[in-house]
């Protein structure tokens, strides 16, 4: 039980961490779709 609370822990660290670059690459993938669906008019 307590090796599943620490990975769970772990786990919820290392999302706070790359929660802003997982946000970047997300927001970079929008952009390029968003920039795909306009040039298509």
């Amino acid at each position: 039980m307590q090796a599943i609370q620490g990975s769970y822990r772990g786990l919820g660290l290392l999302l706070d961490l790359n929660w802003d670059r997982a946000f970047f690459v997300m927001a970079i993938a929008t952009a390029l779709s968003a920039g795909a669906f306009v040039a298509s008019f």
